[in-house]
């Protein structure tokens, strides 16, 4: 957890939104929010849009908590639009809460990172730490350097990334720009479970986990130019 070395008062947190397309979760936090945080206000939406959407509509939430992959949108692009349209704290959960996904999403601006299967204490934790004006960030994690994070990544990254096929990089620009892969399927005009298919081999190429992970290691080599070189 990062610490401010100048405190700010405690900010109480009475209205909240929370982003996330799994009912269950969405009542389970909903419920924590309220009993931990004293939150009296917490609405709901199952996509990005329909937040979005919400806050178009006059919502004000004092805080967001947001699910990193959404039907409508994958990665970092969701957390940059809410921070945008909400400007206010937004704490990120998800279940890939490997070093380089949370640091990623701190970077970008997040006031917080909560693996989605925590204890209530650790959400408890978070909301009080983002209320002090500091930065939450899960036990266990090491904080990648970004330079470091882009020497180890570069080269080979961008190696990794030259062994795609044509078809395999434009499915990964496609992911990088939000695209599911039903939108993919129709823009590319071939079977949805082909696009699966060539998901999981561009995920096992570029040696990562999940389309996070593949869209951070894309947008950490410019892979829009790189893709360009390439092909």
């Amino acid at each position: 957890m990062q610490q401010n070395p100048h405190p700010q008062s405690q900010k109480a947190f009475e209205t909240a939104l929370i982003v996330d397309d799994h009912p269950l979760f969405c009542d389970a936090l909903s419920m924590t929010l309220k009993t931990v945080a004293s939150i009296r206000d917490v609405a709901t939406a199952a996509r990005l849009q329909d937040g979005l959407a919400l806050i178009d509509n006059g919502a004000r939430p004092d805080l967001v908590v947001l699910d990193l992959n959404l039907p409508d949108v994958d990665g970092l692009d969701g957390l940059l639009r809410v921070m945008t349209a909400a400007k206010v704290p937004v704490i990120v959960v998800s279940s890939m809460a490997d070093n380089r996904v949370i640091a990623g999403v701190i970077r970008a601006g997040a006031a917080g990172f909560v693996p989605k299967h925590s204890q209530r204490d650790v959400f408890r934790l978070a909301i009080e730490t983002v209320a002090r004006g500091e930065t939450f960030v899960p036990e266990g994690f090491v904080d990648v350097p970004e330079r470091s994070a882009k020497q180890g990544s570069g080269e080979d990254a961008i190696d990794r990334l030259a062994t795609l096929t044509n078809q395999q990089a434009r499915i990964l620009q496609l992911i990088c720009e939000g695209k599911l892969n039903k939108q993919i399927a129709y823009e590319l005009t071939i079977a949805e479970t082909t696009v699966k298919a060539h998901v999981t081999a561009i995920m096992r190429k570029l040696g990562v986990q999940s389309r996070t992970q593949a869209v951070l290691i894309a947008k950490e080599t410019s892979f829009t130019s790189v893709l360009q070189d390439m092909h």
